[in-house]
């Protein structure tokens, strides 16, 4: 699969991204996931922009944050595939690639996300461990987990 790989801070994405990248938050974790809640919380300005382009079309993002924005440590979230390409299985190559953009835009230093619990075991394979007890976020049932 052909993909085009780009990261960019807030104030340098054009309105094209910006809407593609608020489109497919919206698709998942609103409609798909049936969740009411307010995505655009403030955090999207400071944080730097991770996005897989396939034929102009985003199918792959995260949200990488500086540390202190969301916890201590530097951070990934809004991680996201489109649907229409789960198939091809692109998550593995997106955390990689968004952990490797991670330690280079901040430093090498520890990784902590919040995760949904359902995906434990994909992120444990990223070296990932647990670092919470199961919490509730949006109704949705979610563990901090750290990778150091």
């Amino acid at each position: 699969m052909n993909i085009t790989w780009s990261c960019k801070a807030f104030n340098t994405l054009t309105p094209d991204e910006l809407y593609s990248i608020l489109q497919l938050r919206n698709e998942v974790f609103v409609v798909e996931q049936n969740c009411v809640f307010q995505d655009c919380d403030d955090k999207d300005q400071q944080s730097y922009h991770f996005m897989g382009w396939q034929h102009n079309k985003l199918i792959a993002y995260t949200r990488l944050m500086p540390a202190g924005l969301a916890y201590e440590e530097i951070s990934i979230g809004r991680v996201v595939i489109s649907p229409s390409i789960r198939r091809i299985k692109i998550g593995k190559e997106l955390m990689i690639r968004s952990i490797d953009k991670l330690h280079e835009l901040f430093g090498k230093m520890p990784v902590k996300i919040g995760a949904q619990l359902y995906l434990k075991r994909f992120y444990e394979s990223l070296g990932f461990t647990q670092s919470s007890d199961v919490y509730l976020e949006d109704g949705i049932e979610h563990i901090k987990m750290i990778r150091n």
